[in-house]
């Protein structure tokens, strides 16, 4: 059943009222989205699930990525035709239409990015793993801090330091309004775009593994409520539809945190457009 194997014990999903009657009890927080430590407990190298499938969306599209090269053919078949027609989706739908053909120069760190976030997003719906590593704060936080750091040093290695002064005080704006413009700009540029980037996509994830979690938890409940079984009917379906949601999401998370790295890096080539 799918989301089953996140739930860490039955005895947080299901316990005896004090009546004696069965009740459904969601997992505490802790239990969601918390994984103990495999070694290094309270170290700056903790080792945990999170960790694991981190490393995991890290090697995959490198070993992929190999593969497809190592015997590459004019002609591609298998999984170098799977691997071009993924740089060709991040060409054509990410690099060209947000920053152009001088673009191309970031094409393999934005299809890094996207495959990195990716592939650690479908763990959510991957049986016995079922938890997403960028539904943590941590991932999010780092890549979102990686692309502020590229599209600044973009705008800076391009425009040089007059690019802080085309970002900050924009051209064809009347003078007087720059003590209204210009804190927007320093807030909206500098800083809230690397908090939303990583806010998006971590609040994503969270909201969609808690769901997954909680039509998990109603389905065992039910399942074992034999009076309620036929609701079963209903809730196990949603459970299933909501995990191919989720499938979509992870994708489409990916796609929309790597096109919001490629419009920011277009837009510090372009300070004055």
């Amino acid at each position: 059943m799918p989301g089953l194997a996140l739930l860490n014990a039955p005895s947080i999903l299901l316990a005896a009222e004090d009546g004696g009657g069965g009740g459904m009890h969601f997992p505490p927080i802790d239990h969601i989205v918390k994984w103990p430590a495999w070694f290094g407990e309270g170290t700056f190298y903790e080792f945990n699930k999170i960790t694991f499938i981190s490393f995991i969306a890290m090697l995959v599209p490198v070993i992929l990525f190999l593969i497809a090269g190592r015997k590459s053919k004019l002609v591609p078949s298998g999984l170098q035709n799977v691997m071009e027609v993924s740089i060709d989706f991040v060409e054509k739908q990410v690099v060209l239409p947000a920053i152009g053909p001088e673009g191309m120069r970031y094409l393999p760190m934005l299809i890094s990015m996207f495959f990195f976030i990716w592939i650690g997003n479908i763990f959510e719906v991957i049986p016995s793993a079922h938890m997403p590593a960028n539904a943590r704060m941590a991932n999010p936080l780092v890549l979102a801090l990686v692309a502020w750091a590229m599209f600044i040093g973009v705008g800076v290695k391009h425009n040089g330091l007059g690019y802080f002064k085309s970002a900050l005080f924009p051209p064809g704006v009347p003078k007087a309004l720059y003590i209204l413009v210009t804190p927007i700009e320093l807030l909206s540029t500098f800083i809230i775009r690397p908090f939303s980037l990583a806010v998006r996509l971590f609040a994503n994830m969270l909201a969609g593994h808690i769901l997954l979690v909680t039509f998990a938890v109603l389905c065992i409940t039910l399942w074992s409520a034999s009076v309620l079984a036929g609701v079963l009917v209903l809730s196990f379906p949603m459970l299933v539809a909501f995990t191919g949601f989720e499938f979509m999401v992870a994708f489409l998370q990916a796609f929309i945190f790597s096109l919001l790295t490629a419009v920011y890096i277009g837009g510090a080539l372009h300070p004055a457009h």
